[in-house]
Protein backbone atom coordinates (compact mmCIF):
# COMPACT_ATOMS: atom_id res chain seq x y z
CA UNK A 1 0.00 0.00 0.00
CA UNK A 2 2.52 2.61 0.96
CA UNK A 3 4.99 1.47 -2.24
CA UNK A 4 1.63 1.92 -4.85
CA UNK A 5 0.53 5.22 -3.18
CA UNK A 6 4.27 6.74 -3.66
CA UNK A 7 4.71 5.21 -6.36
CA UNK A 8 5.02 8.24 -8.46
CA UNK A 9 7.60 10.07 -6.91
CA UNK A 10 10.12 7.16 -7.89
CA UNK A 11 9.17 8.16 -11.32
CA UNK A 12 9.58 11.29 -10.64
CA UNK A 13 13.05 11.24 -9.50
CA UNK A 14 14.23 9.34 -12.35
CA UNK A 15 12.90 11.97 -14.54
CA UNK A 16 14.54 14.65 -12.70
CA UNK A 17 17.77 12.68 -12.43
CA UNK A 18 17.71 12.07 -15.96
CA UNK A 19 16.29 15.56 -17.88
CA UNK A 20 19.31 17.18 -15.39
CA UNK A 21 21.88 14.43 -16.45
CA UNK A 22 22.30 14.18 -12.49
CA UNK A 23 24.13 11.19 -10.03
CA UNK A 24 26.77 8.75 -10.85
CA UNK A 25 25.69 6.97 -14.04
CA UNK A 26 25.16 10.42 -15.92
CA UNK A 27 28.44 11.82 -14.85
CA UNK A 28 30.57 8.41 -16.33
CA UNK A 29 31.72 8.44 -19.86
CA UNK A 30 29.92 6.74 -22.62
CA UNK A 31 29.70 3.34 -22.70
CA UNK A 32 27.80 0.29 -23.82
CA UNK A 33 24.14 -0.29 -22.55
CA UNK A 34 24.92 -3.20 -20.68
CA UNK A 35 27.43 -2.09 -18.89
CA UNK A 36 25.47 1.08 -17.63
CA UNK A 37 22.52 -1.07 -16.58
CA UNK A 38 24.59 -3.50 -14.52
CA UNK A 39 26.38 -0.36 -12.74
CA UNK A 40 22.89 1.00 -12.06
CA UNK A 41 21.49 -1.95 -10.63
CA UNK A 42 24.83 -2.38 -8.42
CA UNK A 43 24.55 1.34 -7.01
CA UNK A 44 20.69 1.00 -6.69
CA UNK A 45 21.19 -2.43 -4.54
CA UNK A 46 24.00 -0.59 -2.65
CA UNK A 47 21.80 2.45 -1.53
CA UNK A 48 18.51 1.54 -1.81
CA UNK A 49 18.90 -2.37 0.24
CA UNK A 50 21.77 -2.90 1.52
CA UNK A 51 22.59 0.67 2.95
CA UNK A 52 19.59 0.74 4.67
CA UNK A 53 19.30 -2.63 5.72
CA UNK A 54 22.84 -1.99 7.18
CA UNK A 55 21.30 1.11 9.09
CA UNK A 56 18.25 -0.85 10.19
CA UNK A 57 20.64 -3.02 12.47
CA UNK A 58 22.23 -0.54 14.07
CA UNK A 59 19.95 2.71 14.55
CA UNK A 60 17.85 1.69 17.56
CA UNK A 61 14.37 3.38 16.34
CA UNK A 62 14.46 2.15 12.72
CA UNK A 63 15.84 -1.95 14.66
CA UNK A 64 12.16 -1.33 16.05
CA UNK A 65 10.40 -1.38 12.93
CA UNK A 66 12.33 -4.06 11.00
CA UNK A 67 12.16 -6.48 14.21
CA UNK A 68 9.06 -7.39 12.61
CA UNK A 69 10.61 -8.69 9.59
CA UNK A 70 12.77 -10.68 11.74
CA UNK A 71 9.98 -11.95 14.37
CA UNK A 72 8.58 -14.30 11.75
CA UNK A 73 9.95 -17.86 13.06
CA UNK A 74 8.87 -19.85 10.44
CA UNK A 75 10.98 -18.46 7.30
CA UNK A 76 9.62 -18.94 3.73
CA UNK A 77 8.57 -16.44 0.72
CA UNK A 78 6.00 -15.02 3.02
CA UNK A 79 8.47 -13.26 5.14
CA UNK A 80 9.94 -10.97 1.84
CA UNK A 81 6.41 -9.37 2.61
CA UNK A 82 6.50 -8.89 6.33
CA UNK A 83 7.35 -5.10 6.76
CA UNK A 84 5.41 -3.20 8.91
CA UNK A 85 4.41 -0.36 6.84
CA UNK A 86 6.72 2.72 9.42
CA UNK A 87 9.80 0.40 7.66
CA UNK A 88 8.27 0.52 4.07
CA UNK A 89 8.49 4.21 4.29
CA UNK A 90 11.99 4.68 5.14
CA UNK A 91 12.73 2.08 2.54
CA UNK A 92 11.05 3.95 0.37
CA UNK A 93 12.92 7.10 1.21
CA UNK A 94 16.40 5.24 0.46
CA UNK A 95 14.88 3.80 -2.59
CA UNK A 96 14.31 7.36 -3.73
CA UNK A 97 17.82 8.63 -2.78
CA UNK A 98 19.41 5.77 -4.10
CA UNK A 99 17.61 6.88 -8.02
CA UNK A 100 18.49 10.28 -7.63
CA UNK A 101 22.06 9.12 -6.57
CA UNK A 102 22.82 6.88 -9.04
CA UNK A 103 20.67 9.24 -11.48
CA UNK A 104 19.18 5.81 -12.94
CA UNK A 105 16.72 6.24 -15.80
CA UNK A 106 13.00 4.48 -15.19
CA UNK A 107 14.25 1.44 -16.89
CA UNK A 108 16.79 1.06 -14.77
CA UNK A 109 14.63 1.25 -12.05
CA UNK A 110 11.83 -0.62 -13.11
CA UNK A 111 14.62 -3.48 -13.93
CA UNK A 112 15.97 -3.70 -10.14
CA UNK A 113 12.44 -3.20 -8.42
CA UNK A 114 11.33 -6.60 -10.62
CA UNK A 115 15.04 -8.28 -10.20
CA UNK A 116 14.15 -6.89 -6.06
CA UNK A 117 11.12 -8.75 -5.65
CA UNK A 118 11.89 -11.76 -7.26
CA UNK A 119 15.13 -12.63 -5.59
CA UNK A 120 13.77 -11.39 -2.20
CA UNK A 121 10.83 -14.16 -2.64
CA UNK A 122 13.77 -16.85 -3.98
CA UNK A 123 16.62 -16.05 -0.99
CA UNK A 124 13.51 -16.64 1.76
CA UNK A 125 12.25 -19.57 0.24
CA UNK A 126 12.06 -22.44 2.45
CA UNK A 127 14.78 -24.08 0.28
CA UNK A 128 18.26 -25.60 0.31
CA UNK A 129 20.23 -25.87 -2.69
CA UNK A 130 23.24 -28.13 -2.88
CA UNK A 131 26.56 -26.87 -1.53
CA UNK A 132 28.43 -26.57 -4.49
CA UNK A 133 25.38 -24.40 -6.14
CA UNK A 134 25.26 -22.44 -3.32
CA UNK A 135 29.04 -22.05 -2.71
CA UNK A 136 29.23 -20.80 -6.39
CA UNK A 137 25.74 -18.29 -6.66
CA UNK A 138 26.51 -16.98 -3.27
CA UNK A 139 29.22 -15.13 -4.77
CA UNK A 140 27.19 -13.46 -7.21
CA UNK A 141 24.11 -13.23 -5.87
CA UNK A 142 21.97 -13.58 -2.43
CA UNK A 143 20.87 -17.36 -2.51
CA UNK A 144 18.39 -19.22 0.03
CA UNK A 145 21.09 -20.20 2.39
CA UNK A 146 22.88 -17.12 2.55
CA UNK A 147 19.90 -15.28 3.53
CA UNK A 148 18.51 -17.60 5.98
CA UNK A 149 21.76 -17.07 8.26
CA UNK A 150 20.41 -13.88 8.43
CA UNK A 151 17.25 -15.03 10.04
CA UNK A 152 18.96 -16.84 13.10
CA UNK A 153 17.39 -16.27 16.01
CA UNK A 154 20.92 -14.61 18.33
CA UNK A 155 24.33 -12.44 17.19
CA UNK A 156 26.59 -12.25 15.32
CA UNK A 157 24.15 -14.04 12.69
CA UNK A 158 21.39 -11.73 13.01
CA UNK A 159 24.08 -8.46 11.77
CA UNK A 160 25.47 -10.52 8.72
CA UNK A 161 24.54 -10.84 4.97
CA UNK A 162 22.40 -7.55 4.90
CA UNK A 163 22.19 -7.79 0.50
CA UNK A 164 19.29 -8.62 -1.41
CA UNK A 165 20.29 -8.94 -4.94
CA UNK A 166 23.72 -8.70 -4.94
CA UNK A 167 25.72 -10.83 -2.31
CA UNK A 168 28.88 -8.88 -3.77
CA UNK A 169 28.30 -6.11 -0.72
CA UNK A 170 28.22 -8.12 2.29
CA UNK A 171 31.73 -10.19 0.90
CA UNK A 172 33.25 -6.30 0.41
CA UNK A 173 32.56 -4.67 3.49
CA UNK A 174 33.26 -7.80 5.62
CA UNK A 175 29.36 -8.41 6.44
CA UNK A 176 29.55 -11.99 4.92
CA UNK A 177 28.74 -14.94 7.50
CA UNK A 178 28.05 -18.75 6.93
CA UNK A 179 26.58 -21.71 9.53
CA UNK A 180 25.26 -24.99 9.09
CA UNK A 181 21.64 -24.57 7.67
CA UNK A 182 20.88 -27.45 10.41
CA UNK A 183 21.63 -25.33 13.61
CA UNK A 184 19.47 -22.12 12.17
CA UNK A 185 16.92 -20.85 14.32
CA UNK A 186 14.63 -18.55 12.85
CA UNK A 187 13.09 -15.57 15.09
CA UNK A 188 15.03 -12.85 16.68
CA UNK A 189 15.71 -13.50 20.38
CA UNK A 190 13.63 -11.34 22.23
CA UNK A 191 10.32 -11.79 20.48
CA UNK A 192 10.15 -15.65 20.75
CA UNK A 193 6.58 -15.86 21.63
CA UNK A 194 4.64 -17.42 18.28
CA UNK A 195 1.33 -16.39 19.03
CA UNK A 196 2.21 -13.18 18.79
CA UNK A 197 4.29 -12.89 16.43
CA UNK A 198 1.68 -14.25 14.20
CA UNK A 199 -1.02 -11.87 15.04
CA UNK A 200 -1.05 -8.69 13.28
CA UNK A 201 -2.52 -6.36 15.48
CA UNK A 202 0.48 -7.68 18.17
CA UNK A 203 3.08 -6.69 15.15
CA UNK A 204 2.00 -3.48 14.33
CA UNK A 205 2.54 -2.20 17.78
CA UNK A 206 5.44 -4.16 18.42
CA UNK A 207 8.18 -1.07 17.55
CA UNK A 208 5.60 1.60 19.97
CA UNK A 209 6.10 -0.78 22.49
Amino acid sequence: MVNFILAFILLKSSDWAVSNQFGIINWLPDMPLWIYAILGLLLLDLIGAWFVHWLEHKVKWMWRFHIIHHSDMQVDTTTANRHHPGESVFRFVFTTLAIVITGAPMWIVMMYQSLSVLLSQFNHANITLPSKVNNILSWLIVTPDMHHVHHHYVQPYTDSNYGNIFSIWDHLFGTFSEINPKEIVYGVDTQMNASKNDSITSLLKMPFE
